[in-house]
């Protein structure tokens, strides 16, 4: 398959979705999703799990950041070294954001929770668009997808300040990328080796929904942890998965070399 049919396909994918998205009716904030299932307070903090369950996601973006700007990223392309940096940026700034929202789960807390998740799905997707499709628009796309990301939390903010609460563009932002990433591991042709960790991230990505949607379930069920925890150490987890893949991962020319024997490693 040519790389015009590859960038066709995925072009077609990203707009069937936004038309889906735009023909839905508005979508307002339902209030309820501030009702945890597990909200014991305890050693005085507020919603314990959920604010401890943050910080994984500030450990891997951490080490995330030291690992990009210091290694030689032998599972990446050094040309995407920004949309690494990036992701793991985002990543970081999450398990804050999400801490910071848990304390005191509103509307308004909720932002600074979803703000820096778009960061970092947008950084993921260039990155894989670079990695699949093209290494220049991978990084001509990261800046600007990053602004559109966060400029839909605004809009959504903003749009529930109006009474029109609206989160059909988040939603775009979020899901659009974990859509077109299994499209572009199906029909692309990778620069890297390792699609599998790629893969994993997608399934942990749908576990991690899953639990979040079965936040109560879960709850009832365990007595001592919640889905929407369970949901943070899963999401922390990919995040956690695509940091080894950038360790792990080689360049496809040098893993088939690798074995047919012409190179030992």
């Amino acid at each position: 398959m040519n790389r015009s049919v590859r960038s066709f396909i995925v072009l077609f994918t990203i707009i069937a979705l936004i038309a889906v998205f735009t023909l839905v009716p508005k979508i307002p904030q339902d209030l309820n999703y501030h009702d945890f299932g597990d909200q014991k307070q305890i050693l005085g903090i507020p919603n314990f799990w959920n604010v401890m369950t943050s910080l994984p996601f500030l450990i891997v973006g951490l080490v995330g950041m030291r690992r990009v700007t210091a290694s030689r990223l032998d599972g990446g392309l050094p040309q995407l070294r920004s949309a690494y940096l990036m992701f793991f940026i985002g990543v970081g700034l999450t398990g804050l954001g999400s801490g910071y929202y848990h304390l005191n789960p509103d509307n308004g807390t909720l932002v600074w929770d979803r703000l820096p998740m778009t960061i970092a799905f947008m950084a993921l997707f260039s990155a894989i668009v670079g990695e699949f499709l093209s290494i220049e628009w991978g990084r001509r796309l990261l800046y600007p997808l990053i602004l559109i990301g966060m400029a839909s939390v605004i809009y959504w903010h903003w749009s529930e300040q109006q009474g029109l609460g609206d989160l059909r563009f988040y939603g775009l932002v979020q899901f659009l990328p974990m859509l077109l990433i299994p499209v572009m591991l199906i029909f692309c042709q990778p620069r890297l080796s390792g699609n599998g960790y790629l893969w994993g991230i997608v399934g942990i990505y749908v576990a991690a929904k899953l639990a979040e949607a079965g936040d109560a379930v879960i709850y009832e069920h365990l007595r001592f942890f919640s889905g929407h925890s369970l949901k943070h150490l899963l999401a922390a987890g990919g995040a956690g998965l695509f940091l080894i893949a950038l360790q792990k991962r080689v360049p496809v020319h040098r893993a088939v070399k690798s074995e047919t024997g012409v190179i030992a490693k």
